[in-house]
C-alpha cells in the first residue's frame, strides 16, 4: 500500500475536506459525506484532518486514497500539522493511506526528528508519508528523511514565508525539478495551498505537479461565507 495510494493520485484532483473547529460541519459523518460527494464527482483522493474524521471517511470510502493529518498546536512550537509521532500513529491507525507531516525546518516538539517519525511509521504501518513544506530547503530536508510525497502546503503560512502568497508556483517549479532527480525512492510533487480556480489547478499541472490539492475553494463553506459577509456594504 505504501506506494500504491501515491500512484493512484497521479494526475488527480485531491479535495481537502476540512472545516473550522466549532463548525457544525466539522462532524465526522458530515466530513465523510463531503468526501463521498467529492469522490463521486471525480476527485482522485481526499485530505482529511483528525482521527475521528479519518476513520469516518475510511468507513464511507474504503478504497479511496486518503491523506490524513492531525492539527495540534504545541506550546512553544510552530509546527502544527501532525507534529509528533503519536499524532501520526493515531492517523495511521484511523485508516489513512498517506500521513501528512510538517516538514519545515522549524524546531519540533519532544525532540523528535522528521526522519525518526518517518522511520517509525514505516516500521509499524504500511502507509506512505507526505511532507508539507514551505521552501525548497525544507523539500530537500524531507527527501533526506525518506518521505514519499511533498506538498507546497505551508508556502505563505510559516514565519519564513508569511510575506508570500500561495499558490507557490515558483516553489512548485523548483520542487518538480528536485523530485525529477534520480534517486532510489521516487518522490511525488503535490501542489497544495491557495488554488482557488480550475485555471490555477490547470496551471499547477502544466508546471509539472503530479497531483493538486484544493480545499477552501471547494469545501470551505465557513470561510467562504465569512468572505461574502465581510463584503456586505
Amino acid at each position: 500500500m505504501t506506494q500504491s495510494a501515491i500512484k493512484k493520485l497521479a494526475g488527480q484532483l485531491i479535495v481537502s475536506c476540512q472545516s473550522q473547529p466549532g463548525s457544525p460541519l466539522n462532524e465526522p459523518n458530515i466530513i465523510a459525506a463531503i468526501a463521498a460527494a467529492s469522490m463521486q464527482r471525480g476527485a482522485g483522493g481526499v485530505r482529511i484532518e483528525g482521527p475521528d474524521r479519518v476513520r469516518a471517511v475510511r468507513e464511507a470510502l474504503p478504497g479511496a486514497p486518503l491523506i490524513g493529518l492531525w492539527k495540534q498546536q504545541i506550546d512553544g512550537f510552530s509546527p502544527y500539522i501532525t507534529p509528533q509521532y503519536h499524532h501520526a500513529k493515531a492517523i495511521a491507525e484511523a485508516g489513512a493511506d498517506i500521513v501528512a507531516l510538517d516538514a519545515t525546518l522549524r524546531d519540533r516538539p519532544a525532540g523528535e526528528t522528521l526522519a525518526e517519525i518517518v522511520r517509525q511509521l514505516r516500521e509499524e504501518f504500511d502507509v506512505a508519508v507526505m511532507a508539507d513544506i514551505d521552501s525548497l530547503a525544507s523539500a530537500q530536508f524531507a527527501i533526506a528523511a525518506g518521505v514519499d510525497a511533498i506538498g507546497t502546503t505551508l508556502y505563505g503560512y510559516t514565519e519564513a514565508t508569511e510575506q508570500l502568497s500561495p499558490p507557490g508556483f515558483e516553489l512548485l517549479a523548483d520542487l518538480v525539478k528536485l523530485v525529477a532527480e534520480p534517486r532510489d525512492r521516487p518522490v511525488t510533487a503535490i501542489c497544495e495551498g491557495g488554488i482557488a480556480t480550475p485555471a490555477q489547478m490547470a496551471e499547477a499541472f502544466a508546471i509539472g505537479a503530479d497531483a493538486v490539492v484544493v480545499g477552501t475553494a471547494i469545501t470551505g463553506i465557513d470561510l467562504l461565507v465569512d468572505r461574502y459577509v465581510r463584503a456586505i456594504p
